[in-house]
């Protein structure tokens, strides 16, 4: 008897799947343990074995296609038997119910019907997705819902091949290398350097000369059209706007700034698209300040540029006239203001502050530090407090999940870290399982890829519990908002002397102020209070870290 298989959850947060390869085509003899097929995730490509033996009687779909979760995707059974009761059981309730159902025969070589005669047939109810030809922005993160063409490594008439690169998108989180997972030639590009494509709209056509490329792009933008992704030019570039006051009479001042200075001097490293950028707005590099690896220039160098910035002068509004500018918002700020918005109106926050006695951690920093390979920090010591904690207490280490409370035996702690455009979160994984030098080492790692805008999904993804520490920006005390699904989030604040009380005699001590930030529906005051007791005893006496 024929067996269904469906679109398995390949990970935590996976909606769908791209089919990136078939391994196996119709006809062809399955064992169990044998490789299906790729399946292309929101957080990487997988392979998928046949749990099953038989003969593979159907595909749900060619390779590039997509299915959603519990989709249906292939089907085993013996040779010549009849399975299209199961496929018209299994379809898509979206499908035309009057249509017989179809087995797709396809093997890996051969080309489907083109797209062109596709949209001929039926302009209604298309999947693009599943054309051979249309390759659709893809989700490159859990939060992406548009990307940014960074640049394009193939333009149109060249020839592509399946894993080569194709663009660099820009996503809220990082660059990104796109690559194909189609061959053929590059036939049409959906936008162009700079422009934003939302998700699942079409960022390119991929297939053989000749193909009818206006019938494709035509009835591809009719199904998907939507607000235009990018903004208009004049919006894209600063601009400071002065409104005479209505009650003051028109002003004429003249602002000269001063002469820009150079900062760059020989030999200017600049990414293709950052050059492209200052050719096209008459912008000299040598005056622009990088902020890439090795003072390498970026786009974001050159949208953030005026000839002011150079020498940080900004041009002041005269007298009884209004100023002010627009800055376009970014991808980044605004996954950063969806989230943070849902977390703090949706998860129930309350706030536990205690202080804690750094003098045994000032202690103990300073010998660790005369033989350490690595300068072990502050945060160091905290993360590996928090973590060791974390054990102690699961409920801490929980996240809300909506139906369930999903209760984490592994530490999986982020680190909030700050970048020009906003704040991410890499995570430290297995925390509780590494020495201060591991910490310290990672997190400076996580740091410095963040700035350079290099960190990957799997950086990012699976935290249990985050930890935000202003400290060294001077900060006595805060509180932040959770991290979602985590169930809390730590604010640590900044070392200050202070009086304390030891021994019976007031003396002068290090004391640090730490906020637990807490989901009611998950953690309730005992349970925190309880994990930051323990946080405390931790830090009041690090030599327990070590036992």
């Amino acid at each position: 008897m024929a067996e269904v298989i469906l679109m398995p959850r390949l990970s935590d947060t996976m909606t769908e799947g791209v089919i990136a390869a078939w391994h196996k085509k119709v006809g062809d003899t399955v064992k169990k343990g044998d490789l299906l097929a790729e399946i292309e995730t929101d957080k990487a490509t997988m392979e998928l074995e046949s749990y099953q033996q038989g003969v593979l009687l159907h595909i749900g779909t060619p390779r590039g296609g997509k299915l959603q979760v519990n989709d249906l995707l292939a089907i085993i059974g013996t040779a010549g038997e009849d399975v299209s009761a199961l496929v018209a059981q299994n379809t898509n309730s979206v499908q035309n119910t009057n249509e017989a159902p179809v087995t797709i025969a396809v093997p890996e070589n051969t080309k489907v019907e083109t797209a062109a005669a596709l949209i001929a047939a039926s302009s209604d109810n298309i999947d693009f997705s599943k054309m051979d030809e249309v390759v659709l922005m893809p989700r490159l993160s859990d939060t992406m819902t548009e990307g940014v063409i960074a640049g394009w490594q193939k333009k149109v008439g060249d020839a592509v091949k399946k894993g080569e690169i194709l663009a660099d998108i820009e996503t809220d989180k990082a660059t990104m290398e796109l690559e194909s997972y189609k061959d053929g030639i590059l036939l049409y590009q959906g936008a162009q350097a700079g422009e934003k494509i939302l998700v699942n709209q079409l960022l390119c056509i991929i297939g053989q000369p000749g193909l009818d490329i206006d019938a494709i792009v035509k009835s591809v933008k009719n199904a998907t059209d939507s607000p235009a992704a990018s903004a208009p030019a004049a919006q894209e570039s600063k601009a400071i706007v002065a409104t005479p006051a209505p009650t003051a009479a028109p002003v004429v001042a003249a602002l000269v700034a001063p002469a820009a200075s150079v900062v760059n001097e020989g030999r200017i490293f600049a990414s293709p698209l950052a050059k492209k950028i200052a050719k096209e707005k008459g912008v000299d590099l040598k005056y622009v300040k990088g902020s890439g690896e090795h003072g390498r220039i970026t786009k974001t160098d050159l949208d953030n540029y005026t000839p002011a910035s150079a020498n940080t002068y900004t041009a002041s509004a005269p007298i009884g006239q209004v100023s002010f500018e627009d800055t376009p918002v970014s991808q980044m700020r605004k996954v950063i203001a969806k989230r943070l918005s849902e977390s703090l109106f949706t998860a129930p926050h309350f706030y536990l502050t205690m202080k804690i006695n750094m003098d045994a951690v000032v202690e103990a920093r300073a010998m660790v530090n005369e033989t350490s390979p690595v300068k072990i920090s502050f945060n160091d010591f905290i993360v590996k407090a928090v973590a060791l904690s974390l054990k102690q207490h699961p409920k801490v280490n929980s996240s809300w999940l909506g139906d369930v409370i999903r209760t984490n035996h592994h530490v999986n702690i982020g680190i909030a870290v700050a970048v020009e455009e906003g704040l991410l979160v890499p995570v430290l994984r297995f925390a509780d399982g590494l020495s201060l030098s591991q910490i310290s080492v990672s997190v400076k790692e996580f740091a410095k890829k963040a700035k350079d805008k290099k960190l990957q999904p799997a950086d990012w993804e699976g935290s249990t519990f985050t930890i935000s520490n202003l400290g060294m920006f001077g900060i006595d005390q805060f509180t932040a908002i959770i991290n979602t699904p985590d169930a809390c989030i730590l604010a640590v604040g900044g070392i200050a002397q202070e009086p304390i009380v030891k021994n019976g005699q007031i003396v002068p001590g290090n004391v640090m102020n730490v906020s637990l930030s807490c989901d009611h529906r998950v953690v309730d005051g005992a349970t925190g209070s309880a994990f930051l007791q323990t946080l405390k005893s931790y830090l009041e006496a690090p030599i327990k870290m070590f036992i």
